[in-house]
């Protein structure tokens, strides 16, 4: 059970849970972002073109869970499970080292 609270709540710096209230990171390229989240995000707009593109470091800075929010028209026609599967096979070399990734895709 606690490996399951750790997938859904990973301990952030401060040792406290990320909280949903989070604020997410915009859409064009913010200098503020981590370079694990830079990484992410430039190898999911060379590969979809994004509409709209949110990379967040939720595990409190050390790079081992991201939430990712990525609308775009590759997406178009296909279900959410094969959307997550394009995205996760774009990331494979990194996710390795991942302990989570939240994934949220939109069709545009």
């Amino acid at each position: 059970m606690l490996a399951l609270r750790r997938l859904f709540h990973p301990p952030t710096a401060s040792g406290r849970a990320f909280s949903a209230s989070s604020k997410w990171r915009n859409t064009t390229f913010n200098s503020s972002l981590t370079e694990g989240e830079q990484l992410i995000h430039a190898k999911l707009t060379a590969k979809f073109s994004p509409s709209q593109l949110q990379v967040q470091d939720v595990s409190g800075g050390c790079g081992t869970f991201y939430a990712i929010t990525i609308a775009s028209d590759s997406f178009k026609g296909l279900p959410i499970v094969k959307q997550h599967q394009l995205v996760t096979k774009t990331l494979k070399e990194d996710i390795s080292g991942f302990h989570g990734l939240q994934i949220k895709t939109i069709a545009t």
